[in-house]
């Protein structure tokens, strides 16, 4: 097999992997009505069916690179991939809302190790003057998947049935394992080491203080309950931040965090995945919920925000060129702020969907901005041989951003109003939505506080850090 036969094998079976795992993030938002009436689930079960996905997901990337780095790539990238499709047809049997949730957890762990070995394995078999390209349509197939995912789930679960978002992973999995193990070519990374303290320390920590924001309306925020998860998770957390100081392999270097641009680029990805998440989980069910919309109809509505991306991150990327990603990032933040404030302004039971589509269109816009320049401002601020480490720990705490986005504004969500009528269904929408405006417009900011360089200056930092 030629060296180019074989790079080919190795795009289709990465990006279809890739594919699968991001479009996962999302495309259960559009069915949450469907399941919340088929399970009998409360608003605290639909958040963890989002969330037990994406907090393994993020918990485990590094991981999940470590492991390839440590007992091959191709060997954990198959085994990634066993675990996700398994529990796709888990979930997919799920008869109890308790049963879904432990199946999305380990769809997450699936999910974890799959993604970023997608990333070394293709980058490996790729002739450097091909690489950029290659990675570039690499980002555009993570981009699509987030894109459509509420399409998607909307257009299965209105054709077939909810159960069908996750048995479509079955059949796809089981034709890649096989493709894996014999197309792709086996390699090892530098990085062999597994931080296990700081792995248990920040599952622990994280899971703590999500079950709190979870569960806090529902038992009280002054509980036993709550106090003692929040309490735990907080100390779990300052644990893992004083082990990752002196572990000698940690996960997550802190020493990453010295640097501005590092702090302030992976900031501003916290905050904005936060609102993203947060309102995207409310407004899918808005519009079936409230407006009465089938999950089609639903997914379809929402497609000007999260399909914009597609169109404004070229034109974002070639302009990060010329001025750098800084001001593009304030923008796009700024733009994302102001579509949610706006949503939160216009939403009311009886609203014609005319009203949304600008403020969608505002915030799509926002998040192409975003998007375009983030890796490349993520990335220049550390060594070549640390990018992994710096790209996987970007990518685990935008996830956590949508964590808390989920946890953070049902929470306001349920404070304010509820699932009894539309009314108060958008009673407890606008104030969610306003918080989730305030954390991204607090992401613009966190932008600003990015060192201001271009394209070619943050080549030659790189040049100059790598020969320090």
């Amino acid at each position: 097999m030629s060296a180019r036969t074989k790079t080919i094998w190795t795009f289709a079976i990465t990006s279809v992997a890739l594919f699968m795992t991001t479009l996962d993030n999302l495309v259960v938002t559009t069915a949450l009505p469907v399941i919340r009436k088929d399970l009998n689930a409360d608003l605290s079960g639909l958040e963890w069916t989002v969330n037990a996905y994406t907090l393994t997901f993020a918990v485990l990337l590094i991981t999940g690179a470590a492991l390839g780095d440590r007992f091959g790539r191709r060997r954990m990238f198959v085994i990634g991939l066993g675990i996700f499709t398994a529990a796709s047809a888990a979930a997919a049997l799920a008869p109890s809302i308790e049963w879904l949730i432990a199946a999305r957890a380990v769809q997450g762990v699936g999910g974890a190790i799959v993604t970023p070995l997608t990333l070394t394995i293709l980058s490996a078999a790729v002739p450097a003057e091909r690489r950029g390209l290659v990675l570039g349509a690499w980002g555009g197939i993570s981009g699509l998947a987030v894109a459509i995912g509420p399409l998607v789930g909307g257009a299965v679960v209105e054709g077939i049935s909810w159960q069908w978002i996750f048995w479509l992973n079955v059949p796809i999995g089981l034709a890649l394992i096989p493709l894996a193990a014999l197309r792709l070519r086996e390699s090892r990374g530098p990085n062999a080491a597994l931080d296990l303290p700081g792995l248990g320390l920040a599952s622990a920590g994280l899971f703590g203080i999500v079950w709190g924001l979870v569960r806090g309306n529902q038992v009280g925020w002054g509980s036993v309950e709550i106090v003692f998860t929040l309490t735990a998770g907080a100390v779990l957390l300052a644990l893992f931040l004083l082990w990752e100081l002196r572990a000698p392999q940690p996960m997550l270097p802190l020493r990453f965090f010295r640097n501005r641009t590092f702090s302030a680029a992976n900031a501003a990805s916290f905050l904005m995945f936060f609102g993203m998440f947060g309102s995207i989980f409310l407004l899918a069910q808005f519009f079936q919920t409230v407006q009465g919309y089938s999950p089609l109809q639903a997914g379809l509505r929402i497609l000007p925000w999260t399909a914009m991306p597609i169109f404004v991150a070229p034109i974002a990327g070639a302009l990060s060129d010329r001025i750098g990603g800084r001001p593009l990032m304030a923008v796009g933040l700024a733009l994302q702020a102001a579509g949610l404030a706006w949503l939160a302004a216009v939403g009311s039971a009886t609203a014609a969907y005319s009203e949304f589509v600008l403020p969608f269109v505002i915030s799509g816009m926002g998040m192409g901005l975003y998007f375009a320049p983030v890796a490349n401002v993520v990335l220049s601020s550390v060594r070549p041989e640390e990018e992994g480490q710096a790209s996987g720990a970007n990518n685990a705490i935008r996830e956590l951003g949508g964590v808390f986005g989920v946890a953070v504004l049902a929470s306001v969500f349920a404070h304010y109003g509820g699932y009894g009528t539309g009314q108060t269904f958008v009673d407890g929408l606008g104030p969610a939505l306003y918080v989730g405006a305030g954390v991204v417009a607090a992401g613009a900011l966190s932008a600003l506080a990015i060192k201001r360089t271009r394209r070619h200056d943050q080549l030659e930092a790189k040049e100059a850090v790598a020969l320090t």
